[in-house]
């Protein structure tokens, strides 16, 4: 299993480690449900350095992005990131990332852990642009710090003003006295806050650091599970479950990151969905009845009759209720539509409602 640069740190801590995407992850560490509050109230801290990260430099970068993310990468300005996909021949997702324009010549792309090498080999397929590409997955950590008071504990680190940057945008300064790290108002969780990279020999002090600034705020050191539940309650799609090799875009909701006025590979399929339409949809739903849908359980009709299935499923800590994500056929995607979750073979009450679940 691979470790990242604070692996040591999670365990002296007494995190209870778990493989994630090839990687020995913290799951949680004081617990999933006071880890949740401490995002959503005041602020957590994330080691997500497993994620992937390539540079994509040089007069051909900009033409090979555009052919192969469906967001249209000329929109954005320097200092702007942009959500996105790599829709693969067939009209499916490689995988979902966000693309950083540095400069006119300079974009830095961020990927999912268990994708780097597939998403690493389906760009440089198509990059007969000349584009130099730079995998510095392994030598870059990345941190979150997420939550309404995430942008205040970071101030106290940095001269850079961080109010300043919208979201979705990013700077380059210095946190804690480390130089040149990437400074990024985006995140998981729907709470607010920033990523911040950096080289993987400054992690360990920028975690301490935080954390220490953090204390008199309620800062808490967060794991996968929290970041699980967080990002399911705002309705964000985890590659794997929501999206993946065989889901379109315009099936997932993704619709409004599928630009089709440029050209890039699956567009002639994306048009046609668009168009004719899709036969199934990514919905979100809340239990009516007692349960919890988890990952892969049948959605039936009042009938009984199979109409999908669940991609993604938890008990809200919010809510107090059970909701999920779930591919259902149409016409079962409309607002209010009563559907049933098959659970341990009983059909349990749910209905099809507005993402994301909390507001």
């Amino acid at each position: 299993m691979n470790k990242t640069a604070l692996y040591n740190k999670h365990v002296s801590m007494g995190a209870k480690m778990v493989p994630f995407a090839g990687f020995e992850m913290p799951v949680q560490y004081s617990g999933l449900t006071e880890e949740h509050f401490a995002v959503r109230e005041k602020a957590g801290l994330f080691d997500v350095s497993h994620m992937g990260q390539f540079f994509i430099e040089g007069e051909g970068a900009l033409a090979l992005l555009q052919k192969v993310t469906t967001n249209n990468v000329a929109n954005i300005v320097d200092g702007q990131a942009q959500y996105s996909c790599l829709p693969n021949e067939n009209g499916g997702i490689v995988d979902d990332l966000i693309v950083y324009k540095m400069a006119d010549d300079k974009y830095f792309v961020v990927v999912n852990a268990s994708n780097i090498d597939k998403d690493w080999a389906h760009i440089s397929k198509y990059n007969s642009y000349g584009a130099e590409m730079k995998n510095v997955s392994d030598e870059m950590s990345l941190l979150a710090i997420q939550g309404p008071l995430a942008t205040q504990i970071l101030q106290k680190l940095t001269d850079t003003a961080l109010s300043e940057i919208p979201y979705y945008h990013f700077t380059i300064g210095t946190v804690a006295g480390v130089s040149d790290v990437i400074i990024s108002n985006t995140g998981y969780t729907g709470s607010g806050g920033f990523e911040i990279y950096f080289k993987n020999e400054d992690a360990e002090k920028l975690w301490d650091t935080i954390l220490e600034a953090g204390k008199e705020e309620g800062l808490l050191p967060c794991g996968l599970g929290a970041r699980d539940t967080l990002r399911l309650e705002k309705g964000f799609c985890l590659y794997g479950n929501d999206i993946d090799d065989t889901t379109s875009p315009m099936e997932a909701g993704l619709g409004w990151i599928t630009k089709l006025d440029k050209d890039f590979v699956s567009k002639e399929i994306f048009e046609q969905q668009k168009a004719e339409g899709v036969t199934r949809k990514l919905v979100g739903f809340e239990m009516t009845e007692r349960g919890i849908p988890r990952h892969d359980y049948p959605v039936v009709d009042a009938e009984g009759n199979v109409i999908g299935k669940v991609t993604s499923g938890t008990s809200s800590p919010m809510l107090k209720n059970g909701i999920g994500m779930a591919y259902v056929d149409l016409p079962h995607n409309k607002l209010g539509t009563e559907i049933f979750i098959q659970i341990r073979n009983k059909n349990i009450g749910a209905k099809v409602v507005k993402m994301p679940f909390v507001k």
